[in-house]
């Protein structure tokens, strides 16, 4: 089945009153027909549920759709995007390892390299470099994992998956891709050879800004590594917000399709304005990544930044005379979402960090929604006009 269908059609639970949609557990345990029962589905002899940190059936469905959508072996559900990376991080790394990270990843990812993982005697470099020899030139005899973001938060760099998959795997390093701003839907990253994919399912996933999630895919004998630990320290994802994701992942297709041609449009134009100095859409011809992103992915996704031909007092300026659009950090709603990246979800790093990672002052973000793209470039245009 093509993707538009896999995610409709993909139903794993049902109840007794075999309901077309697919139903809520709200539950937090669990009962067993005897005590010889109990004691096979708590040592794992055959399956069941047995508490809901551990296991709950609408958890599961939306777990198991994901991981197909991805092409991924398995799939665990958390609380939040940032409990996806932590988990990961934590099932996987052990005091003397080595990480390697790109400069240009969400400042919070960076923050929990330099203020825990650092002081549990697990080591980081960044890089600040889309090259795969760069990066394996940086790879030391204790280096586990490498983690980067594919278009990168807010700057868009493009990594070749490919490229990056085949290195890693030659020096037996784990992969791990933040896949957040493309969804499943226009790029995965396993196909390419990538071990693990991570998602902010709070954003395109859910698509209308209403709940928290997190989700990580990848082959199974990582994902059972990640679930004994999230089962011991309970980052797992509520039946409520599960659901919500899950029915969510059904208009996935349709909602990034309609992204994806607002934020083009958007970007062009912004392109031709006399008011800005420089424009970042993967699919725009003038993106220095532009054939790398045509070659992975199916469309350039919702996001598009600009720089204002100014300083900080004239990006500010512009934020302040937007009428429609929401001032918000969030991304990936159906209603359009502008930011300053500078002094919000990236202000936590030093201002060399920002600098590294392509974050300007004047630079500014927006998460094309699905309104109507006159109405978009309208209220962009009247704020620009004021500067």
């Amino acid at each position: 089945m093509k993707f538009e269908t896999q995610a409709i059609r993909t139903q794993t639970q049902r109840g007794k009153q075999r309901e077309h949609s697919t139903p809520i557990f709200a539950t937090s345990s669990y009962i067993f027909d005897d005590a010889d029962e109990m004691r096979q589905i708590f040592s794992d002899e055959i399956p069941g549920n047995v508490y809901s940190r551990y296991t709950n059936p609408t958890v599961k469905e939306f777990e198991t759709k994901v991981a197909l959508l991805e092409g991924g072996e398995a799939a665990r559900a958390t609380t939040t995007g940032m409990a996806a990376i932590f988990t990961t991080f934590a099932c996987l790394l052990a005091q003397g390892d080595h990480v390697l990270m790109s400069q240009a990843v969400f400042g919070s990812t960076i923050k929990l390299m330099e203020n825990y993982f650092q002081k549990w005697g697990i080591t980081f470099t960044l890089i600040n470099s889309q090259d795969p020899a760069e990066w394996e030139k940086a790879i030391l005899p204790n280096t586990k994992i490498a983690y980067f973001e594919t278009p990168s938060n807010p700057g868009l760099q493009i990594f070749d998956l490919d490229a990056f998959g085949k290195m890693f795997a030659k020096n037996g390093i784990i992969s791990i891709v933040d896949n957040c701003f493309a969804t499943p839907y226009l790029q995965q990253p396993i196909k390419f050879g990538i071990d693990i994919v991570i998602h902010s399912a709070t954003k395109y996933m859910d698509g209308q800004g209403r709940v928290m999630g997190g989700v990580i895919v990848g082959k199974n004998a990582h994902i059972a590594l990640i679930e004994q630990f999230m089962r011991n320290a309970g980052p797992t994802l509520s039946p409520f917000n599960a659901w919500i994701l899950s029915k969510s992942l059904e208009t996935l297709a349709v909602r990034m399709d309609r992204h994806c041609e607002n934020a083009l449009k958007l970007a062009e134009w912004l392109s031709h304005h006399q008011k800005i100095k420089r424009v970042s859409y993967p699919f725009l011809e003038s993106h220095p990544d532009y054939e790398i992103a045509k070659k992975q992915m199916k469309a350039g996704g919702g996001i598009v930044t600009f720089e204002v031909d100014g300083d900080l007092e004239k990006g500010r300026k512009v934020l302040n005379n937007i009428k429609m659009m929401s001032m918000s950090a969030n991304l990936g709603d159906t209603r359009s979402i502008i930011t300053h990246p500078a002094s919000t979800t990236h202000s936590k790093l030093s201002p060399e960090q920002r600098s590294l990672a392509g974050i300007t002052n004047s630079m500014i973000r927006v998460s094309t929604g699905l309104e109507h793209i006159d109405d978009i470039i309208a209220d962009l245009n009247k704020a620009l006009s004021t500067i």
